[in-house]
């Protein structure tokens, strides 16, 4: 963690969410469909599991409440058995791959994925560099190395899957992912490893305005609520993905928990699209999103 406490990411996220309020649209009010369309595939809810891993009961039950939920799940750093439990479940499962230094280990598990019918799989670019400039770190004892953008086309290009990249943090990577030709990006500086961040949901307008409306964004980091997501997708995420709020119900009534904490920010999702007007994830205006200065 970084010495000076405001460098703190997370705070900074939070602070930033905390300053945007809504303006009340109740004469426009209908009742609110949460469905969203992602690469043909029709979900209940924008809300979506975050790239988790190692959980101690294992990635079944974890996808299984994705499941339960009709939610996208991805799922994080783990063998391939604990990746197959997973896909087992019944959910459309994004399998996020860490930045592995031996490349074998990355295309094994891109491999697993398209032979074991995987919805997509993903790189953590973020994870790769340490706290001293290098582009190399250790995680769970695997080296890890920063990929090139030339070894993301080749990895994007290996495979027919949908591809994200997750971890930029920028207007500029987003266009680059996008020129190499992945599906789409997770906007996220996983967990404060990056001091000093931006807020992911502060550069939404940005990155959309950039990358158009075929190119799928899905915004992470500190979201709380259903509120939290509402703005997320008001200022132009086409999904929104909790992993924190997942972990204590995940723990505690495994699937069921995390079906329910889905639920729940689903339901404030809708509440706040009923005040805000929004009959549909389509149509969501931005416009009824301010930033209260006076906070």
């Amino acid at each position: 963690m970084p010495k000076n406490p405001n460098a703190d990411s997370i705070k900074i996220a939070r602070k930033y969410l905390d300053s945007l309020v809504l303006e009340s649209r109740l004469l426009s009010a209908g009742v609110p469909d949460t469905s969203v369309e992602i690469l043909g595939t029709t979900f209940d809810t924008p809300v979506m599991t975050g790239a988790l891993s190692h959980l101690k009961n294992g990635m079944g039950a974890y996808a299984k409440g994705a499941a339960l939920a009709n939610a996208l799940c991805s799922i994080g750093m783990g063998d391939n058995d604990s990746f197959g439990d997973a896909l087992k479940s019944g959910a459309k499962v994004i399998k996020v791959i860490k930045p592995y230094e031996d490349r074998k280990e990355i295309y094994s598990r891109i491999y697993y994925a398209e032979s074991h019918g995987a919805f997509g799989v993903g790189m953590d670019i973020e994870h790769a560099p340490d706290g001293e400039g290098n582009l190399s770190s250790v995680c769970a004892g695997m080296p890890l190395l920063l990929p090139s953008a030339d070894e993301l086309k080749t990895m994007i290009q290996s495979t027919p899957l949908p591809f994200f990249i997750k971890g930029v943090l920028s207007v500029q990577d987003a266009l680059k992912a996008k020129r190499l030709g992945a599906a789409g990006i997770i906007l996220s500086h996983h967990n404060s490893i990056m001091s000093w961040a931006i807020p992911p949901f502060a550069l939404l307008k940005d990155i959309r305005k950039a990358v158009g409306e075929d190119f799928i964004v899905i915004a992470d980091g500190g979201i709380e609520d259903g509120f939290d997501a509402f703005k997320a997708l008001a200022l132009g995420a086409d999904l929104v993905s909790i992993a924190r709020p997942l972990m204590g119900p995940y723990n505690e009534t495994g699937a069921e928990g995390v079906r329910d904490t889905l639920l729940q920010f689903t339901k404030e999702l809708k509440a706040a699209m009923v005040r805000t007007g929004t009959k549909d994830l389509k149509t969501i205006d931005p416009t009824v999103i301010h930033e209260a200065w006076w906070l």
